[in-house]
Parts: structure tokens; sequence; C-alpha cells
């Protein structure tokens, strides 16, 4: 590998219930980049007529996460009344904080046609004293993002602070979580901005530096690499990174940097004390274990 390579991550293939993700952190070897502790690359997944995703009511604590779509759709639910559905380009921000419930489902008129779903879902640890924050959700259309194009290098930043831009997308610590497409033959150039840096090769077509990179793997930077990203054909990566926040505990789809917290989320699930999700009344129950059962977006 070439010297700006710190680490190179192969994907995990999950079930996700009736469609596969491809899951980078966290991994055997990397449980996070900056404050990004979990990173999914979902399908592309084809569903025919009548059929499609249906992620039960589950909970949350302490992180964020955040929905980006290449292709598809998602209606979003949540215990704080959020109703949202989300296309390409779009973001969705749900803080879970002290503790949210949600569901992630395909909406009606993708079921009423064979529909594809693609794109990511990634989340953010947040900061210790941010992690009992009031749980929230937010929404940003594709035209409120920053997007620009530099010879050939078409980028939307989907949440913090790059190049000189900020996204609208509220973040509660320095990130950097950036949508690059590529024309044939073009280049980009990475600063180092962030003390922890990777870029997820979406398509295959993609070099750092020089070296060729498989499609589907995370790419850890050293600390302090400038690097050159170039595509000889029609390519797409993602880049993620920022200032780490401490080391957390993941356990299922609970999130903290506190052992005793994520014991108490478990118990207030069994027993019921998680606020309901309007209209829904599934759920999915807690495992016993998580590696095993059904994983929620």
């Amino acid at each position: 590998m070439v010297d700006t390579i710190q680490q190179l991550i192969e994907p995990h293939i999950q079930d996700l219930g009736g469609f596969q993700a491809r899951r980078l952190l966290p991994s055997k070897t990397l449980t996070m980049v900056g404050p990004f502790i979990f990173f999914d690359h979902l399908g592309p997944a084809v569903f025919p007529p009548g059929k499609g995703v249906d992620v039960r009511p589950h909970p949350h604590i302490n992180l964020a996460t955040v929905t980006y779509l290449f292709e598809g759709a998602f209606l979003h639910r949540d215990s704080v009344g959020s109703v949202q559905e989300i296309r390409p380009g779009e973001v969705n921000w749900m803080t879970a904080g002290r503790g949210i419930v949600h569901s992630e489902r395909s909406p009606d008129a993708e079921r009423s046609q064979e529909s594809t779903l693609h794109g990511i879902q990634i989340w953010v640890a947040l900061p210790t004293e941010h992690e009992e924050t009031a749980p929230a959700f937010s929404h940003y259309p594709a035209s409120e993002l920053p997007a620009w194009e530099i010879e050939g290098v078409s980028c939307v930043l989907i949440a913090g602070a790059a190049f000189a831009r900020t996204s609208p997308v509220q973040t509660f610590s320095p990130l950097i979580y950036l949508d690059v497409q590529f024309t044939p033959g073009s280049q980009f150039s990475l600063p180092s901005d962030y003390s922890e840096q990777a870029i997820y090769s979406v398509t295959p077509g993609l070099k750092i530096d020089g070296e060729e990179i498989a499609q589907h793997c995370l790419i850890l930077l050293k600390p302090g690499a400038t690097v050159s990203i170039a595509a000889e054909t029609a390519a797409r990566c993602m880049v993620i990174g920022g200032e780490p926040v401490g080391e957390r505990i993941k356990w299922w789809n609970f999130v903290s940097s506190n052992s005793a917290r994520i014991d108490r989320a478990k118990q207030d699930w069994q027993q019921g004390r998680f606020d309901r999700v309007p209209g829904e009344t599934e759920l999915i129950p807690l495992p016993e274990e998580p590696q095993h059962q059904e994983q929620p977006l």
C-alpha cells in the first residue's frame, strides 16, 4: 500500500431482512473513524411489485443516524412524531440522544412497481456532553446541501465542513461527510483537515495516490495525509472523518460511552419504557445475541 493509506477494510455482508448491506464499521480491526461508528452500504436491492423494506420500530440512544440515498425511497416514522419520506440526494438526520424509536419502510408508491433501494446508512456517536440530549429529527432537501464541481469532479457536502463550505445539517462535533462523483479521467485532492479520515469506494475504477482501490472498501488514511483520488472511468466515493469523541460501546443498536447506560436501555426496551412510534404496532424485540439477529437501520 502507498504511504498515505493506513488500513483497508473489506465489507461484511449483513442480512437486513429481505435485502443485503455491506457493513464497513464497526469491523474487527477498526471501530470508529472520527465520530462515525457505523457504516452500511445498502443494496442496490431490487424489489418486485408488492415488496419492499419493512424495518420495524426499534430504539437508539446516544447517537445520530444519517440516511443518504442514491436510489429509491424510505418512509421514516419516529417517536417524536416525525413522518418523512427521503429521496436520493436528501438527508435524514435523527438525533437519538436520551432515546428515540423509529421505523423505516418502503413508501406505497415504491411498492406499487418494481423498485430499487441503494444508499448509505451511518451512525454518528454523540460527544459525551450531548449523549443525553433531547431526541430530534431533521430532513434536508438536496437543494440545501452545498454542491460544486471542479474539473469533472462533482461534490456534495452531506454534513460537516470542508473546502470552505459548511452543510446546514446540524452536527454535534467537527466532521466531514462528502459524496464525490468522478467523470472518466478526473481527479480530486483531499486535504487532511481532520484527525481521522477515510474513503469508501462505492464503485470500482478509483485510485488513491496511484494505487487501485477495489470496489466496496473503506480506506483509512494516515493522519496528516493529503491524497489524490483519481478515476479512469465514471466512479463514486464517500469521504467520512472528523475528530474523535472518545471510546464507545456498541451493543445491538445502542451506543454509549457508559456500559451501565446501555444496560438501562436494554431494560427500558424490554419493559416498554421507550416512547412508541405513532401509528405503528410492531416492535423489534431485544435480541439475546445481537450479531445473529435482525439488524435495524
